[in-house]
């Protein structure tokens, strides 16, 4: 797993992932593994749009080598809200990504319930 000199930088390319959250733990961004990146995650928003009174449990985690490690763990999230879950700058090394996922605590069905917009650069 090489890790870019963020000193000796030669690109930068800004992005951003946006995704339907569902019940399922899902990848929002991937550094792959050999992609002589590293990715500077520096926002991620999860919105409830759901219309009525049905609250999501907003799970977020950073995937590492078959691990999970969870940043945001079971965030009650209300009905037309948005939760901050990333606001100052993560790293995701070569093999990393960002989980997300979010269950409905009173509705049957609870995919697309919330949204997931997240900016990041790919550093090479």
């Amino acid at each position: 797993m090489a890790q870019p000199n963020i000193v000796s930088v030669t690109t930068i390319r800004g992005n951003t992932a946006v995704a339907a959250v569902t019940n399922v733990s899902s990848n929002l961004v991937v550094n792959s593994d050999g992609s002589g990146q590293v990715y500077k995650i520096n926002t991620l928003y999860i919105s409830n749009i759901h219309a009525n009174s049905n609250t999501a449990l907003v799970s977020v985690g950073l995937l590492r080598t078959g691990v999970e490690y969870k940043i945001a763990a079971n965030i009650n999230l209300s009905a037309n809200s948005t939760l901050d879950v990333i606001n100052k700058a993560i790293y995701l090394q070569e093999g990393d990504c960002i989980r997300i996922s979010a269950n409905a605590t009173f509705a049957s069905n609870t995919n697309n319930l919330c949204e997931a917009v997240c900016s990041f650069e790919a550093i090479s």
